[in-house]
């Protein structure tokens, strides 16, 4: 695996908030879902999501700044407890130390505060294991309507993630107990999953609505008529009232997110090619009510 630095285009003497930002750039373009059959995209999603997971955890991120480990996350140089059979007394419990995500010299300091005896302190002090930072970017579906999603964590772990239906860009989601190891009885950290949400090629959102841009032609604004629309639950027909305009509102209604609406704004647009008998009959037409379209601008 490459440097996750320069898998993202950081520094790294950048911020956390600039780290974060460029994940979420490049995780929109390379998205599978927005590259659908395109395996370069895919495997180059894959690479940006693991580095992501490194780089977004402080803790982790300063452990692979120092070499402590790997792109992967994994321990360049791991000890045992074998190792000290034969070290002073005290070794062993710097390894658990390590392993726990705790500063040895902070617990022999600790340990030196309240007089505690190596057996004594093993015993009698709990700590609560480290949060850990997480990446995990969904479709504009998944998000809005709620889904499970599987991520491996660096050390081949996998965690099921649910997203809640509603859930926003850069929304934080919490999995108790499933962080850092606690020491002693303490009870284990928190995941914290940051979500990215992939844009949608045809909806936004606004609030809990839906907002689609439907391009119509001249004839079914002007006419009207019913016509097909899509949503996130389907296909629906509708009926374009007669003489709408491009920026007409159409309500969809329950077709947003949990209890919001889809609105659909029509777009009028011309045939690609040319009409000579459209450009005669306007030619020669005379609106029946006239008006100024840009009649605010001149106020201007």
């Amino acid at each position: 695996m490459a440097d996750p630095y320069e898998v993202l285009g950081v520094q790294r003497g950048d911020t956390q908030e600039t780290i974060r930002a460029a994940y979420r750039k490049l995780a929109k373009k390379h998205h599978p879902d927005l590259n659908p059959g395109n395996n370069e995209a895919e495997e180059r999603f894959k690479a940006i999501s693991a580095a992501n997971e490194l780089l977004s955890d402080p803790d982790k991120r300063a452990r692979y700044d120092r070499g402590e480990i790997d792109e992967t996350g994994a321990e360049r140089q791991r000890e045992y407890y074998h190792h000290y059979a034969d070290a002073a007394p005290g070794a062993g419990r710097r390894y658990r130390a390590e392993a726990s995500g705790i500063d040895p010299e902070d617990l022999e300091a600790l340990f030196g505060r309240f007089g505690f005896g190596a057996a004594r302190g093993e015993a009698g002090l709990n700590l609560r294991g480290q949060d850990v930072h997480y990446g995990l970017t969904v479709s504009f579906a998944d998000a809005a309507r709620g889904a499970t999603r599987r991520i491996t964590l660096p050390e081949g772990r996998s965690l099921d993630v649910t997203i809640p239906a509603g859930t926003k860009d850069g929304a934080v989601l919490r999995l108790r107990g499933q962080g850092g190891p606690g020491y002693g009885e303490g009870r284990p950290g928190d995941a914290l999953i940051e979500i990215t949400v992939a844009p949608h090629p045809f909806f936004r959102r606004e609030g809990d609505d839906i907002i689609l841009r439907l391009p119509v032609t001249l004839k079914e604004a002007v006419l009207g008529g019913p016509i097909e629309v899509p949503t996130l639950g389907g296909r629906v027909r509708v009926t374009v009232p007669p003489g709408s305009g491009t920026g007409t509102r159409l309500r969809l209604r329950g077709r947003g997110i949990k209890h919001g609406h889809q609105f659909v704004e029509l777009d009028v647009v011309q045939p690609p090619g040319e009409e000579p008998e459209l450009a005669a009959f306007l030619k020669d037409w005379t609106p029946q009510h006239e008006f100024n379209p840009r009649a605010e601008l001149e106020k201007a």
